[in-house]
């Protein structure tokens, strides 16, 4: 599927590591016309195409439902770690607040392309003994059955973080020299967070025959050359 026109896209989660990389490949890419971010806080970003919403509770976006419509993607990038957390409260911040968000989304613009930034070994059976990875999955699943034009999910595995950026986590910056050995040794355990973003950008303008993407996905699509 072709989208007609350029790409009006909504990016969540800029204020950590991958939303403020995927951000950072919309705003240098020629066919993002414009971007809506919404936080919690101020990111501190400002650009020509950027516009900020501030809004304090994502599981209640209703106050702002009106200024969501009009745009033809959503990179989905906001998420906590499992770490620490019991399967109710994990659910609450991954699963409930995902759906919210985008179950208003897709009824302001059914023509949106969504994509979810998941993680590699999600459940997509929701039976396994991983909590974490049950959770990602029904969230996947139930995203999949939402009224949108195209709905993605995509499972980086370790994301190498885009040189300059400020929200990179602690432990990336001590072990990003590894990610050259780590890739030979393991071609598909880890991606550039360059990379999401533009395989993001490319199957909201030309799809993709998969609605789940592994790391070798998400490179073919980043590295193909789109007339």
């Amino acid at each position: 599927m072709a989208l007609s026109g350029k790409i009006k896209a909504i990016v969540t989660g800029v204020t950590g590591m991958v939303g403020e990389g995927v951000l950072h490949e919309c705003l240098q890419h020629p066919e993002v016309e414009s971007v809506l971010i919404i936080n919690r806080k101020p990111s501190g970003v400002t650009h020509p195409k950027l516009k900020e919403i501030v809004h304090a509770d994502f599981f209640d976006i209703s106050p702002i439902e009106s200024q969501l419509s009009g745009y033809n993607a959503c990179y989905f990038c906001l998420g906590v770690s499992s770490v620490g957390m019991k399967e109710p409260e994990y659910t609450k911040m991954t699963y409930t607040l995902t759906m919210h968000v985008a179950e208003v989304l897709s009824r302001q613009n059914p023509d949106m392309t969504f994509c979810y930034v998941s993680g590699a070994s999600t459940d997509s059976t929701e039976k396994g003994k991983s909590m974490w990875a049950r959770v990602k999955g029904k969230t996947e699943n139930d995203l999949m059955k939402l009224p949108f034009s195209q709905v993605f999910a995509f499972r980086p595995g370790y994301l190498h973080p885009t040189p300059g950026l400020k929200n990179v986590l602690t432990l990336y910056k001590y072990i990003g020299w590894l990610y050259p050995v780590l890739k030979k040794l393991f071609p598909n355990s880890g991606t550039l967070l360059s990379e999401l973003g533009q395989a993001m950008i490319h199957v909201t303008r030309f799809g993709y025959d998969k609605r789940i993407l592994e790391v070798s996905d998400i490179e073919t699509v980043a590295g193909r050359q789109y007339v």
